[in-house]
């Protein structure tokens, strides 16, 4: 067993296809399906059901498939920390981030990374708070920027705060309240809002908010994304509740003072245990030393 079969199942599980997996691999397919074969016989199990139409995993396949992962995820970083350690910075670095997070520049951040580390692969996902940890946690994600309610901490992870907001509410020019200086939850829950999907930690704050206020409000809208939220409300489609230092970047919109609005606090996290050199290097640019392991 070797890692290039390794890659070689990994590939054909990812695309469900011989023909395509080889094209990944930069292999001709024969020579791709006689590894695997060999593979297979070594383990004296199938590991995928062939048919004319498909491939899919057996459960052999299916059971050899996370380790065979974790077996060329070690490998790349042994690659990446010899490199390390004669000063060249290669791999990959994964970042998460929510959407309406203001406190570090990320994008200009990225930049300045790629500039310095060029040999580095870099990918970005936007997701929700919880799943970012869990996706740190778990080695997926090397570096994530969240924006928790002040009641949620994130867990498991290494962490540093960045800055704490107040939300604000985000209406179109048209809007009924659009001409206020300031307003209360109380006098908001009459109208129509756009929003976070339910359980979400971007959702959960503005409704615990709400609920200690004692007032249920009407969310008609639940999207993903903060900036179509912002453009939701700008069509006046409903009320929108964002971070005050997101809100001032929009445009096409009226932010309006919240008075008792609930208060988002946005962190950095990094793994505890399998920070990669290229995510070392990135927080170093972010002013985080290599032996900061702040919970």
């Amino acid at each position: 067993m070797d890692l290039q079969q390794m890659r070689y199942v990994v590939a054909v599980a990812e695309t469900n296809s011989f023909t395509r997996a080889a094209e990944r691999c930069l292999v001709v397919q024969s020579a791709l399906s006689h590894q695997v074969a060999r593979l297979e016989k070594e383990l004296g199990a199938r590991l995928f059901e062939r048919t004319s139409r498909r491939v899919r995993l057996t459960p052999a396949g299916a059971a050899f498939l996370p380790s065979a992962r974790q077996c060329l995820d070690a490998a790349e970083r042994a690659a990446n920390e010899v490199a390390a350690a004669v000063g060249e910075i290669r791999g990959r670095l994964a970042v998460g981030v929510v959407p309406s997070v203001a406190a570090v520049d990320v994008p200009g951040a990225l930049r300045d990374f790629n500039q310095q580390y060029p040999n580095v692969r870099i990918s970005l996902s936007v997701g929700a708070g919880d799943k970012l940890v869990e996706q740190v946690r778990e080695g997926g994600v090397g570096v994530a920027f969240l924006g928790l309610p002040t009641t949620v901490r994130p867990e498991g992870v290494n962490s540093r705060e960045l800055a704490r907001d107040r939300l604000v509410a985000v209406v179109g020019p048209d809007h009924p309240l659009a001409q206020e200086s300031a307003v209360d939850l109380r006098r908001l829950s009459s109208e129509v809002f756009v929003d976070l999907p339910a359980r979400t930690d971007g959702r959960v704050q503005s409704d615990l908010a709400f609920s200690a206020a004692g007032v249920h409000r009407d969310v008609a809208f639940e999207v993903t994304n903060a900036d179509f939220l912002a453009r939701l409300a700008g069509q006046g489609l409903g009320i929108a509740m964002l971070p005050s230092a997101y809100a001032a970047q929009l445009t096409g919109v009226i932010t309006i003072e919240v008075t008792d609005a609930p208060t988002r606090v946005e962190y950095m996290i990094w793994s505890r245990d399998n920070r990669t050199p290229a995510a070392t290097a990135f927080l170093a640019i972010l002013g985080i030393p290599e032996d900061d392991d702040t919970e």
